[in-house]
């Protein structure tokens, strides 16, 4: 089963990780995306930030998010070498195709469907004739009962 897919791939390096080892792991992603027929859409490095929690000893990490089309050994193949590679702290793959696509369906409904708007009814021909009970009409003995408590 060969069938292209969307997924999002977040990796976390080590703060110790150079700039030239972070561009030499991307190039490996790069180049394995590639060998698979698969297509990297969307690189973006979010550089050094807090980490959530202590990982080890580290405190913060390097974030980068890849956007890629690719099939499931793809991924196999790219968590595998994620997983052998030492300056990767974390790694997460999420496929996003199927999310998408059922945001994509919702919109269209919303889109299409008109709600009619509802027109607002009294409750009584009295409050049709005086207005709502409860806005700036009422009397002065309604509103010394509301003060009291009574």
């Amino acid at each position: 089963m060969n069938k292209s897919r969307q997924y999002e791939l977040v990796y976390l390096l080590s703060p110790d990780a150079s700039e030239q080892a972070a561009a030499e792991l991307h190039a490996q992603v790069e180049a394995t995306v590639a060998r698979f027929g698969g297509e990297l859409e969307k690189t973006d490095n979010w550089g050094r930030r807090k980490l959530a929690y202590q990982i080890g000893p580290h405190k913060e990490g390097v974030y980068v998010l890849d956007v890629l089309n690719g099939s499931g050994e793809l991924m196999k193949e790219l968590e595998r070498r994620l997983r052998v590679n030492e300056q990767v702290l974390r790694y997460l793959v999420v496929r996003v195709d199927e999310e998408l696509r059922a945001a994509e369906r919702a919109r269209a409904r919303r889109k299409t469907e008109t709600r009619p708007r509802l027109a607002r009814v009294p409750a009584s021909d009295e409050e049709a004739a005086e207005g709502s009970t409860t806005g700036p009409g009422r009397d002065e003995a309604e509103e010394t009962e509301g003060e009291d408590g009574r």
